[in-house]
């Protein structure tokens, strides 16, 4: 009989029994042997072997000759002029590659065009032929001249000849030549980054700059890190082609000894040693950049270097303080708002939808919507995937643009200027200082920042509107602990469940006290077990007086806390009316058929 089956024959109770457990702890376990593997470990190291020998016992490479010039002083000021050639270059290229990509991604067509062909014309031109042509610019031009157009005012008026200098051409040359290839290693990230991010971003009323500065740019540097130091790297050795204008670089300093000396091969791997010396060094710096912007991407906690770690105790430290002097240093009505957070009674805004037209392409979303919505209610928008639901929603706050008909928020609109019978488009400026003060929207699938903290995504939107810093983190801190989520604060989005990133979610929107909160399906991401943790916190909320417009497909939910039930069906209102008659006596045949089927 095989041991298998005494095993699961044996008496239940034997299976605990302590002294067998005694004996199984003393089992020795060996390790599979993977001889493949052990053959390719010993087959490396003969190679490596052969390869040390091939070069450290030949002596035609001439090791006594590197050693003798390896740190020579014509070698290190070589390699010095090699290194501020690269450093300016890279400095300069990245700082005009930034603004390139951003042109890239411009909505204007004329922006966007004059970026694309600066480096459709730049990645063209060989970096020689570049260097040629800006060192020889005199032959073309006698002098620069640079100055108000079509003026005689001059802020530089000089000899091409006496300004360009083969040191000005060389790093002129190589810094156009790197921000036409950084720049679209830029605008790769900048693509990279969720749409979802930039709603988030816009939705919380984030100025334009700061939603590039603080939210897009960090979250791109993951995909632009790997090319822009494949770039830095390349742009290392490529500056050893500025021997073209006789300048004396590492390479060219190492010509000009080999000439004289005939040592060629000695001298050509001074040169390789010390550029292997350069790109270990940026390799290293690239690893801890990397390190620096991956906070965040995984639910992996990353180690960060030494001195991130002593920066970011200082950074819990320093929130640590400024949570403390919120509580005990703002008065009045900030402390207040610090102590009791999200649950104080609020005045709600309210909402009127009149006559809203919206399409895409040839299909019409929203048909002649004509809807209001009281000061301090609670609305649930009923209906099937498609009919139009969530374009409704996020018209309110102006994410999407309607075709015709307006939406005010007590009496104001979100994205016009009304003039009689005339709606002009605000200016996007004006249109996120709006939702600062009106509207917050809590997305289906959260767009938590994910390269920010807990507490600093619910802080994000504060500190843009003009919140004091210590002001902004009690009121986080005290709007967190009401959601339940006190000791999340210095965690990282992918370290939450979906319902823990959620309430962070209706935290943040809240942060900014909005009169009107809209829920794009908040719990339809979620498993069955998490959904009652996100209800929960919407049951508070509806009783709050702030204004809640929720798209949902919880029945149960939408029956107990809506004042107002809207069923749509194809762009159109159908039925609109408290739950009890939506529910109970139901006026339409289609909202009797949808609910037949989720009932």
């Amino acid at each position: 009989m095989s041991d298998t089956h005494l095993a699961s024959s044996a008496p239940r109770g034997n299976l605990n029994d302590d002294a067998e457990g005694h004996e199984y702890a003393h089992y020795r376990i060996v390790p599979a042997r993977h001889h493949a593997r052990t053959a390719g470990t010993v087959l490396a190291i003969v190679l490596i072997g052969i390869v040390l020998n091939s070069v450290l016992g030949n002596p035609r490479w001439g090791w006594d000759v590197f050693a003798q010039w390896l740190f020579a002083q014509p070698v290190l000021d070589g390699l010095g002029r090699t290194l501020v050639l690269t450093a300016l270059s890279a400095l300069f290229g990245f700082a005009l590659a930034t603004p390139l990509a951003l042109a890239r991604v411009s909505r204007s067509p004329l922006l966007a065009g004059c970026a694309w062909a600066f480096i459709w014309l730049f990645r063209s031109i060989p970096p020689i032929v570049l260097l040629l042509l800006l060192n020889n610019l005199g032959y073309l031009y006698d002098t620069i001249w640079i100055g108000v157009p079509f003026t005689h005012i001059a802020l530089l008026n000089q000899s091409t000849t006496d300004l360009i200098s083969p040191f000005f051409a060389a790093v002129l040359g190589l810094t156009l030549n790197h921000a036409a290839f950084s720049a679209e290693a830029i605008r790769g990230g900048i693509l990279s980054v969720d749409h979802g991010q930039r709603e988030a971003a816009a939705a919380l009323g984030l100025p334009g700059g700061r939603q590039v500065r603080r939210i897009v740019l960090p979250q791109a540097m993951r995909a632009i890190l790997p090319t822009a130091f494949n770039d830095v790297i390349g742009l290392a050795k490529g500056t050893s082609v500025v021997y073209i204008l006789a300048m004396p670089d590492l390479f060219y300093t190492v010509q000009i000894i080999y000439h004289r000396n005939l040592e060629v091969i000695p001298l050509l791997m001074v040169a390789t040693v010390w550029y292997l010396i350069i790109l270990t060094v940026l390799s290293a710096i690239q690893v801890h950049i990397e390190r620096y912007f991956s906070r965040g991407a995984t639910r992996e906690q990353v180690v960060p270097s030494r001195l991130a770690a002593l920066f970011g105790r200082w950074r819990a430290a320093r929130s640590a303080a400024l949570a403390r002097q919120g509580v005990s240093g703002v008065s009045g009505a900030a402390a207040e708002a610090g102590a009791t957070g999200w649950a104080q009674r609020r005045v709600g805004g309210t909402v009127r939808i009149r006559n809203v037209s919206k399409s895409f392409g040839t299909v019409k979303v929203l048909d002649n919507v004509s809807l209001a919505f009281p000061s301090g209610s609670v609305t649930v928008i009923l209906g099937q995937s498609g009919s139009g639901k969530s374009t409704l929603l996020r018209s309110i706050n102006h994410l999407e643009r309607v075709d015709d008909g307006f939406i005010e928020i007590d009496g104001e609109l979100i994205g016009y200027r009304r003039e009689d019978r005339t709606l002009y488009e605000l200016k996007e400026r004006a249109i996120l200082q709006r939702r600062r003060a009106d509207v917050g929207m809590v997305f289906q699938s959260f767009n938590l920042f994910p390269h920010l903290s807990v507490l600093d995504n619910v802080i994000e939107a504060p500190l843009a509107a003009g919140v004091p810093r210590a002001q902004a983190v009690a009121e986080a801190h005290a709007l967190l602990a009401r959601v339940g989520l006190a000791d999340k604060t210095d965690a990282w989005p992918r370290q939450l469940s979906g319902g823990q990133q959620q309430r962070v979610a209706i935290a943040r929107a809240l942060a900014l006290k909005p009169k009107v909160l809209l829920f794009d399906e908040p719990t339809s991401a979620l498993d069955p077990e998490l959904v009652n943790e996100v209800l929960d916190v919407i049951r508070q909320l509806a009783r709050s007086g702030t204004t809640l417009i929720i798209v949902t497909h919880e029945i149960g939910f939408a029956r107990e806390v809506a004042d107002t039930i809207v069923f749509m069906d194809r762009g159109r209102v159908i039925e609109s009316g408290p739950p009890a008659s939506v529910f109970g006596d139901t006026a339409h045949p289609r909202t009797r058929d949808f609910l037949s089927k989720v009932l």
